[in-house]
């Protein structure tokens, strides 16, 4: 039987976790209602603009940003299977690998996206996520993050292809590097837990 410290400390973590994804998935529609009912759209203007310097702050705003309804629906359940993933094993996990991917998505997708391009959509924290998710096992070595990586590779794996431009008005790029994200999450955060592990 489970103490009830223990149940007790269990059910608050679950509830911060689901209060962090709950937040994160509000913010999302609420901008995707606002832009669509008052704004008709233009808010997308505020994505990733590759290599033009008002287009650094779609860095920070573009994960926010969707194309459509069909988009912002797409990007959600993914968003939150993932993202409570990323948390199973410690809650803190989810903002370091969301830093991460959100930074190098963005850099990366400034850098080498199209001229011409906005770039919009949770995917590329979605697959900042699935990186980690991915390679964590292997960074990690234990039990948990082992199977942890074979289940998401079951789920998700197939998506993986989508760091490839095989599909027009699809950010590749944003998918690349915010993947390339996760995977240097999942190298920092299992370095972090050596170095205490060896104190």
């Amino acid at each position: 039987m489970t103490p009830p410290d223990e149940e007790l400390s269990l059910t608050q973590e679950l509830t911060l976790q689901a209060r962090i994804l709950g937040s994160f998935v509000g913010v999302f529609w609420l901008v995707e209602l606002i832009d669509q009912f008052v704004f008709r759209g233009n808010l997308d203007r505020f994505g990733i603009a590759p290599r033009a310097a008002s287009g650094l702050q779609g860095i920070f705003f573009a994960p926010f940003l969707h194309g459509s309804w069909p988009h912002l629906i797409s990007n959600t359940v993914p968003f939150v299977v993932l993202g409570w993933f990323v948390m199973i094993q410690e809650t803190a996990d989810f903002i370091i690998v969301t830093v991460f991917s959100l930074l190098t998505a963005g850099l990366g997708t400034w850098l080498f996206g199209a001229t011409g391009s906005v770039h919009v959509g949770a995917s590329s924290l979605i697959y900042g996520y699935l990186g980690f998710l991915l390679l964590r096992g292997y960074f990690e070595r234990n039990q948990t993050s082992v199977m942890l990586s074979i289940l998401v590779f079951f789920l998700y794996g197939g998506v993986v292809w989508g760091v490839l431009p095989t599909q027009a008005g699809v950010s590749w790029e944003g998918h690349l590097f915010g993947f390339v994200g996760g995977v240097l999450a999942a190298r920092y955060l299992s370095k972090q837990r050596r170095r205490h592990r060896d104190r």
